[in-house]
């Protein structure tokens, strides 16, 4: 097979969307496929609609047998401000009373813009037998890769990461479920949903069962394990108890709740917070408002390598990430891995990762009351701590390995390649 991979960033950053792909790319072309990436120069998520934002170099390069083409981002005036108002207006105007899809599509180029791509996918004669894209919400990537497929009639298929927020409330969830991005879904060929949860939200907006399958996110033990804690402890100068937090900091991942929710633990319990990562404005902007007392016990360490990140693990005592956009949350299955608790959310794909009270807890988006109860709740008991960490660990060996996923995504690949091939001969 020749599969293209079409996704808005790749390695060296890494996200949750990006390890998927990485790590199913990667194993395609060691078992002999031919696997090409598509991708931008997006480091930072505000890299999208901000030019200031960190941004990868712009070159082309073979990594894991997989070659990676990126394509540079380019703005509209005052883009900082036209992104955001774009997407607010695609939202309204997905309300009105009217045949709005056509207009849709049109504004999706915008979202982000990034004209190289569009083009490379509608000159090229390379070709491909499938193409699989993600990321619904950052549209204009994913309508050319639609296009893309359909124009050289090969299959089609969209990993969404559907964000569905909070239960609830849809502010989160109609941002991923406009008119023309579920007439995507739709048209698509197969639809890989992270969680049942997910799987289901589509289900309710009209898209066939039998194009969504349920694949979840995985972890590779031998890449993620031989983390040394003490290393770790003795590098930062640190002998509390470790609360954790490794992803970007933005109020929708809950890192402000969670910092709120220390403050409150402080009050009884001497105990550290770490946040690894990339920061968002918003967060940014809260955080540099916090009284200096409260920064000192917040250690930023920023985007982290590999081996720190492994030491960190090791050295965490509860990993905490109250998100509500989060279709999966791989940081679980890693701290998992380390025999840690961890803490999220009633919200988003979350609910089917974590089972609450067994491997971990989940709280209420934004409940900081609930999140301090729980910390404490952790850092007070070690046993329950060790027997959520424990369970957790099985768990994740058991049913949540890459070496699992990638063999249901190989297989769905197969069968559509093989029924494209089949359709075109008796045609």
């Amino acid at each position: 097979m020749k599969v293209l991979h079409v996704i808005q960033r790749y390695y060296p950053y890494i996200g949750g969307a990006e390890q998927v792909f990485e790590q199913i790319g990667k194993r395609l072309a060691r078992d002999g496929e031919s696997v090409t990436v598509y991708t931008t120069d997006a480091w930072d998520l505000e890299r999208f609609w901000r030019a200031d934002k960190r941004a990868v170099e712009l070159q082309n390069e073979t990594r894991d047998r997989v070659y990676i083409q990126r394509f540079p981002i380019e703005y509209l005036p005052f883009s900082a401000l036209a992104f955001p108002a774009l997407k607010r207006s695609m939202s309204i105007l997905a309300a009105l009373p009217f045949h709005t899809l056509p207009l849709l599509f049109s504004l999706a180029r915008f979202v982000p813009y990034v004209p190289a791509l569009d083009d490379a996918l509608a000159t090229t004669s390379e070709h491909f037998d499938l193409v699989h894209t993600a990321n619904i919400s950052l549209d204009s990537s994913v309508v050319a890769a639609y296009r893309f497929a359909r124009r050289k009639k090969i299959p089609f298929v969209i990993t969404p990461f559907l964000h569905l927020g909070e239960s609830d409330d849809p502010k989160v969830v109609r941002f991923y479920t406009l008119p023309h991005q579920l007439a995507i879904l739709e048209r698509a060929d197969a639809v890989i949903v992270m969680t049942e949860r997910e799987g289901n939200a589509l289900l309710e907006r009209g898209i066939p069962r039998e194009k969504i399958h349920r694949i979840g996110a995985g972890v590779e033990p031998n890449d993620i394990l031989g983390g040394d804690g003490m290393r770790f402890r003795q590098a930062h100068n640190l002998h509390a108890p470790i609360v954790t937090y490794i992803g970007t900091a933005a109020y929708d991942k809950g890192t402000m709740h969670l910092i709120q929710a220390m403050q409150k633990v402080w009050q009884t319990r001497d105990a550290v917070l770490i946040l690894a990562g990339s920061h968002l404005s918003d967060f940014e902007n809260y955080f540099v408002r916090l009284p200096d007392e409260i920064k000192k016990r917040v250690r930023r360490l920023g985007f982290i390598n590999a081996q720190e990140k492994r030491d960190l693990l090791a050295a965490t005592d509860i990993l905490a990430m109250p998100s509500r956009t989060d279709s999966f949350g791989i940081v679980y299955l890693e701290a998992w891995l380390y025999n840690k608790p961890v803490i999220g959310a009633w919200a988003g794909g979350v609910p089917d990762v974590i089972d609450d009270g067994q491997n971990g807890f989940l709280v209420k988006f934004g409940d900081v009351d609930a999140i301090a109860a729980r910390l404490l709740e952790l850092v007070g008991n070690r046993a329950l701590a060790e027997r959520m960490g424990k369970n957790g660990n099985t768990k994740v060996l058991h049913e949540m390995t890459w070496e699992e996923q990638y063999a249901k995504v190989r297989a769905l690949y197969a069968s559509l390649v093989r029924h494209a091939w089949n359709v075109m001969r008796e045609t």
